[in-house]
C-alpha cells in the first residue's frame, strides 16, 4: 500500500494560533465577533480551526499592533495591504532594506542551504569574536528572519531551520568559552529561562552567550519552564539573578502576570532581569524588573560585581 502525503496545509487549532501569533484565545474570539475576522472553520468535533491564510494575516495584524496600530484600524485590510503597511511601519523604526550581508543569510535560509549557512556563521564567529558576533550579526539577523516570517516570506519550518542552525553554532561557541566555576568569587550565578507561554529561545541563547563572555556562571533551563520550577531551581542552585527572555509573540498581559507572580514567590532572593522585544517591557515595565538590551549586559554584570564586591558568598 502506498501512503500519500497531502499537499494541503493542515488548519491550526485555536491553541496553535495563540502560540504561533501571540494573540490570546479570548482576543481571537472577541475579534471574530467584533470585526468578523478571523473566520474559523469547524472540525468534526465542532472546534475552531484556522486556515493557514488566516494565520498568516493574524501574524501581520499582531505585528502592526506591536508597532502601535489599533486592531480595528488594520484587521479589515487584505494580507497584501497589511504586508505593505508592515513594511512602511517597520521602515520608520529602522533601515528600509537589510544590509547585503544579512540578505545573504536570508537567501541561504530561503533556499534551504543550511550547511552553507552554518559554515558562514561559524566563519563570522571566528572573525568577530563572540560578543560582536551576537550584537552586530546574530541580533539583527534574527530580527530580519522574524520580519520575513511575519510577512509570509518565510515558512514556519524555514524559520525553525534557521533557529536550529544558529543554535548549533551558538552552543558550540558557548561551550568553547572558559566556564566560570560555581565558586568563582565575583561571578554572578545567572539562571536563564522563559515562562511557560514563551517558546522562542534564541533571545535566551544570545543572552547566555553575552553573560558567559563576561565571566558569569550560567545555568540554562531552556524554554517554557513552569513558574514554580523556576523558583525551586533558583533556590536549589542559589542563583543571584534570574534572566528571562520575552519575544513579541508572547501576550503582554501574560508577561506582566508571570513577572508579578515570580517576584512575589522569589521574595527578594534573586534579582529579576528581562530582555526581548515584547511590548510589556517597553510600555509598562514593572519597577522590580531590570530590563536590558543585549549590549547592556556587560555593563550590568560589571555593576553587579561592584555592588557585591567583598560580600560573603551565599
Amino acid at each position: 500500500m502506498t501512503n500519500t502525503v497531502s499537499s494541503q496545509p493542515v488548519p491550526s487549532t485555536i491553541s496553535d494560533v495563540e502560540r504561533d501569533t501571540g494573540v490570546a484565545k479570548e482576543t481571537l474570539r472577541v475579534w471574530e465577533r467584533r470585526y468578523d475576522f478571523p473566520q474559523p472553520l469547524r472540525d468534526p468535533n465542532g472546534e475552531r480551526v484556522y486556515p493557514i491564510e488566516q494565520v498568516q494575516k493574524l501574524r501581520l495584524v499582531k505585528r502592526l499592533i506591536d508597532l502601535g496600530f489599533r486592531p480595528g484600524k488594520v484587521i479589515q485590510f487584505s494580507t497584501a495591504e497589511l504586508q505593505a503597511l508592515t513594511g512602511k511601519a517597520a521602515a520608520g523604526n529602522g533601515p528600509v532594506a537589510p544590509a547585503p550581508e544579512l540578505q545573504t543569510y536570508l537567501d541561504l535560509c530561503k533556499s534551504h542551504q543550511m550547511e552553507a549557512m552554518r559554515r558562514k556563521l561559524s566563519q563570522a564567529l571566528l572573525m568577530m569574536g563572540l560578543k560582536s558576533f551576537v550584537i552586530e550579526l546574530v541580533a539583527p539577523l534574527t530580527a530580519l528572519i522574524g520580519e520575513a516570517w511575519a510577512s509570509g516570506q518565510l515558512a514556519t519550518f524555514e524559520e525553525h531551520l534557521y533557529t536550529e542552525s544558529l543554535t548549533v553554532v551558538m552552543r558550540s561557541a558557548i561551550f568553547a568559552m572558559p566556564q566560570a566555576n560555581a565558586n568563582n568569587v565575583g561571578a554572578p550565578r545567572i539562571l536563564l529561562t522563559t515562562l511557560p507561554q514563551e517558546r522562542h529561545g534564541l533571545g535566551l541563547l544570545m543572552a547566555e552567550a553575552m553573560c558567559v563572555a563576561e565571566g558569569a556562571h550560567c545555568i540554562s533551563l531552556g524554554v517554557q519552564t513552569p513558574l514554580l520550577d523556576i523558583v525551586e531551581a533558583a533556590r536549589v542552585q542559589r542563583v543571584d539573578i534570574i534572566a528571562l527572555s520575552f519575544s513579541v509573540a508572547m501576550n503582554p498581559r501574560q508577561v506582566l502576570d508571570g513577572l508579578a507572580e515570580l517576584h512575589t514567590r522569589l521574595a527578594g532572593c534573586a534579582d529579576l532581569w528581562a530582555g526581548g522585544n515584547n511590548a510589556a517591557l517597553k510600555r509598562r515595565k514593572p519597577a522590580y524588573v531590570r530590563v536590558f538590551e543585549l549590549a547592556d549586559l556587560a555593563k550590568a554584570i560589571g555593576e553587579w560585581r561592584t555592588r557585591h564586591a567583598g560580600l560573603p558568598a551565599g
